[in-house]
């Protein structure tokens, strides 16, 4: 007998719907007509036990006993999942043979691989078990995925880095939070501090940006503006240059280049009025802009919050039930933005599925051309999954509520404008000498919408990168010396008349409050925030904060434990989450640590380091990190909570379902604070 072990009873039901029929639904079990059965987790079965399981003295929170370190590791069933953990016992005992049907990524893997291993399957039959990977819950794709299963023994490493990950999250959460929560307990805080690798950096984020800006104190600068005209009396084509100061003026000017100082910004726009103008430099250049790539996890919540103002977390709920309710996307946890080549095949009935769904997208693939291939179709881009596209099957638009219309709409136009040609545009850059000064515009002149004519004018299809104040008002300034402004017909070596000079004042600006779409944006551009080469190479590597399976979960995790807290739009530190950050080392509350695990983790399950060789300098640092906390001393936490129930406010309202009721969490009592679990990534 041959037994499918599914991550999820509805990808169960998906692989056993493709199988040998007639079929009988059992207990948490689908036996199909041949003999073979499927079955399946609920997530995660087993859990890492708790640190009394070790010891009954560690129950108590105590300093002395910090750090815990199992020496053999233990795992316990979930309380409720262990009903379905004792069918797969019997039924792993019954099979001849295994096929593991989790998820295509790293958690996936080992969730079904601890499962096998806590039931103690050994030998052959270990060796025999089969990988089926699953993107597409549609039959056609599960009957190519069933012919293409792989031996599970080629992901050991991949679940071993899965374990590792575990393991050392459980290690540093458990100890670290239980050390800062009884630090903060001596302050006469009652709630819990919970330490985590990866929520702690994000919680740092918001914290260092909220004292940016409270701390930011605007400061003036001044740009010259020559206003230009082919002559003195010919005005009918007159246009706009903006000087760049030389280095004789550096003394004026501050560390990002701007001017300072209004006297030189005022003598330069006196002295080149009324004054001819020379054409130093003419340069056109005619350039591409391609379609955004399909959509991968992050970059689809990153552009609903934008548009929809959807949180990641309701994002990666709705792309999920796309998936597994109505089998309209393809795999939502997905971290890769390519398609493999295969996926050609089924251009043809996917756009004819999208045409039907509604007039918009029957417009797109009206308009597409299917004979271009984007450069999204990569094989050697594409991992364990792909990119987050539509599925060949089709749905009545008006079983669907409205949120799942709008996370299905992106999706299917960012697919569809793979079959688009290119924006093009002319840039004309021009450089004049003025009084021996420099100017300088350029102008863009669009030639071809390309895939660009389904956004509006203002929209921007990609996520916008979090700027710092000195970044935006760059990108404001260049802006203005960029406008969309016609030039009359120039050469090099043509002289021409400045009008007038204008001096403008301006203001430099403070970054702006984290929102859920540039927080996510941060995360996974995180290497941006990390002044070490080295360390922003393996965040780059590494694709960021978290996962793209995790950083929902990680932000709301935050809320959920009074750390940030909403307003409006705005996602703010609270006065715990500055205080929990202002007492940690700030080794742990930036992106560093994270980057060097993930790249430790990545080369497990490339086979290039061994589990050891990250686990034994991880116990040093710890070591480190524990003896540390004992001289911390948080200050400036809240003392007035409620001894029992504390009311969490700032819940985000969820867009089209009313405003979720307000939560509670049991506040511990001194000394005995609640038991925190390794939630992954935390």
């Amino acid at each position: 007998m041959i037994l499918y072990i599914a991550e999820k009873p509805s990808l169960g039901r998906a692989i056993a719907a493709v199988l040998s029929k007639p079929q009988r639904n059992g207990d948490g079990f689908i036996e199909l007509g041949n003999g073979d059965i499927v079955s399946w987790c609920i997530g995660h079965l087993l859990e890492q036990a708790e640190p009394e399981v070790y010891n009954s003295a560690f129950k108590k929170w105590q300093l002395q006993h910090l750090p815990i370190v199992p020496q053999v590791w233990q795992l316990k069933a979930r309380a409720s999942s262990a009903k379905q953990l004792s069918v797969l016992k019997k039924l792993i005992q019954q099979a001849d043979q295994l096929v593991h049907a989790g998820d295509p990524d790293r958690e996936g893997q080992l969730l079904v691989d601890e499962v096998i291993a806590y039931c103690g399957v050994k030998g052959d039959k270990l060796k025999q078990s089969k990988r089926l990977l699953i993107n597409d819950l549609n039959p056609p794709a599960i009957l190519r995925a069933l012919q293409n299963l792989k031996p599970n023994s080629d992901f050991v490493p991949l679940s071993t880095s899965a374990l590792a990950r575990s393991r050392a999250d459980w290690l540093y959460g458990l100890n670290m939070t239980r050390a800062y929560t009884l630090q903060g307990q001596k302050a006469g805080f009652q709630g819990v501090l919970s330490v985590g690798r990866v929520q702690t950096p994000v919680l740092g984020l918001v914290v260092r940006r909220d004292a940016q800006i409270e701390h930011f104190v605007s400061k003036p600068f001044y740009q010259v503006l020559a206003h230009l005209q082919l002559s003195v009396n010919d005005n009918s084509t007159a246009f706009v240059a903006k000087w760049l100061p030389s280095a004789a003026c550096e003394p004026y000017q501050d560390e990002e280049g701007r001017v300072l100082h209004p006297g030189l910004a005022d003598k330069v726009a006196r002295s080149i009025t009324a004054q001819p103008a020379l054409v130093t430099k003419l340069e056109q250049k005619n350039k591409k802009q391609y379609a955004p790539l399909p959509y991968n996890l992050s970059a689809l919540q990153i552009d609903a919050a934008k548009k929809y103002g959807m949180a990641a977390q309701q994002v990666l709920d709705l792309t999920q039930q796309l998936y597994e309710r109505y089998q309209l996307v393809t795999y939502p946890r997905s971290d890769c933005r390519y398609l493999p080549k295969e996926q050609l095949a089924a251009v043809s009935t996917i756009s004819s599925t999208l045409s039907c769904h509604n007039s918009e997208l029957a417009q797109m693939v009206a308009q597409a051309d299917f004979s271009l291939v984007s450069k999204a179709w990569d094989d050697k881009e594409v991992g364990a999954h792909h990119a987050i596209i539509p599925t060949e099957k089709a749905v009545d638009a008006s079983r669907l509520s409205a949120d799942l219309q709008k996370i299905y709409g992106l999706i299917a136009r960012q697919y569809l404008l793979q079959f688009y040609p290119p924006y093009c545009y002319g840039e004309t850059t021009v450089e004049l000498n003025i009084c021996g000064g420099l100017f300088r515009t350029i102008a863009k002149t669009e030639q071809q919408q390309g895939w660009k004519q389904w956004f509006g004018k203002n929209n921007h299809h990609e996520a916008k990168q979090q700027h710092s104040a000195t970044d935006r008002q760059q990108a404001t300034d260049q802006q203005n010396a960029e406008q969309d402004q016609l030039l009359p017909p120039l050469k090099e070596g043509q002289q021409l008349f400045c009008a007038r000079g204008e001096t403008i004042e301006k203001h430099t600006q403070p970054p702006e409050h984290f929102t859920d779409a540039t927080l996510l944006a941060a995360m996974t551009g995180i290497s941006r925030f990390v002044e070490d080469p080295a360390i922003k190479q393996i965040l780059r590597d590494t694709d960021g904060l978290g996962t793209e399976a995790t950083r929902a979960g990680i932000i709301e995790l935050l809320f959920k434990r009074g750390f940030l807290v909403r307003h409006g739009k705005n996602i703010l530190a609270t006065a715990t989450g500055k205080s929990l950050i202002a007492a940690l080392p700030e080794s742990t509350s930036k992106p560093d640590m994270t980057a060097q695990w993930e790249a430790a983790l990545l080369k497990i399950s490339q086979k290039e380091l061994s589990y050891q060789a990250f686990m034994q300098p991880l116990l040093a640092t710890l070591n480190d990190l524990i003896s540390n906390a004992h001289h911390a001393k948080p200050e400036g936490l809240p003392t007035d909570l409620k001894p029992k129930w504390q009311k969490r406010t700032g819940r985000r309202t969820v867009a089209g379902a009313g405003r979720k009721p307000d939560t509670f969490i049991k506040t511990p009592k001194t000394n005995r604070p609640k038991k925190t679990t390794s939630n992954n990534n935390s």
